[in-house]
C-alpha cells in the first residue's frame, strides 16, 4: 500500500499557546506604574475583564500608556462623530482588513450602542447590507478606502463627507480613526491576538 503525503501548504505549524493568552508572542506583564495599573483595574471593573489588546500591550508601560492615550483620544474624547459611529467605523476598517480580535471586540461595542445586534453583525460581514441612512453610508466608504487604498482618497472623496453634512473636522476624525484601526489590525494579526471570549456573547 503506497502512503499518500499530505500536499505541503506553505505555512509554518502554529505553535500551541495557553487558551487565555491575548497574544501568539510570550509577553510577560511589565511593572507598571500607578496609573497604567488603576487603568487595567478600571476596565475590569467596568467590563468585567481585562480586554486582550491592553494585557498585550501591558508588557511595556510606556507602550500601553500611549497606547491608552490615543484610543481615548480618538474613542471617548468628545467629536463631531458620535461614539457609535467611531465604533461603526472600527468595525468596517476591521472586516475590510479580516481582523478576528478587533471586529469581535468593536462588533460588540456597536452591538451594545446601538441595541441592535443585527447592526453589528451586518457591518462585521458587509456594511453595505446593512439599512443606513446616507450619512453613514458615505462615512462608511471613505472609512473602508482609508482601509483598502488611502493613496487614491481626493477631494471629491472629502466633498463627498462635506455633502453629506460632515465638517472638516470630523473628516479628520473619520479618517484618524480609520487609520488607527488599520495599524491595530496589523498588529493584532501579526501577534495572533485573541479576543476575550466575553465579547461573543455580549449585547446578544
Amino acid at each position: 500500500m503506497v502512503e499518500r503525503k499530505r500536499p505541503e501548504t506553505g505555512l509554518a505549524p502554529q505553535p500551541q499557546t495557553p487558551q487565555d493568552a491575548p497574544t501568539a508572542l510570550d509577553l510577560p506583564q511589565g511593572a507598571l506604574s500607578p496609573e497604567m495599573t488603576a487603568y487595567l483595574a478600571k476596565c475590569d471593573e467596568k467590563l468585567g475583564f481585562v480586554p486582550n489588546v491592553l494585557r498585550a500591550y501591558a508588557h511595556d508601560d510606556a507602550k500601553l500608556s500611549a497606547f491608552a492615550a490615543f484610543y481615548n483620544g480618538l474613542m471617548l474624547a468628545p467629536s463631531g462623530l458620535s461614539k457609535l459611529e467611531r465604533e461603526m467605523i472600527a468595525v468596517v476598517v476591521s472586516a475590510a482588513n479580516h481582523c478576528f480580535y478587533c471586529v469581535a471586540a468593536h462588533g460588540a461595542a456597536v452591538r451594545q450602542l446601538s441595541g441592535d445586534p443585527v447592526l453589528g453583525d451586518t457591518l462585521a460581514v458587509n456594511w453595505r447590507a446593512a439599512r443606513l441612512e446616507t450619512r453613514h453610508v458615505v462615512m462608511l466608504a471613505f472609512a473602508e478606502k482609508v482601509a483598502y487604498g488611502s493613496f487614491a482618497i481626493g477631494e471629491a472623496d472629502r466633498q463627498a463627507l462635506r455633502d453629506a453634512g460632515f465638517a472638516d473636522v470630523d473628516i479628520w476624525d473619520i479618517a484618524a480613526v480609520a487609520a488607527f484601526y488599520a495599524m491595530s489590525n496589523r498588529l493584532a494579526s501579526a501577534t495572533g491576538m485573541r479576543p476575550n471570549a466575553e465579547y461573543h456573547a455580549m449585547a446578544r
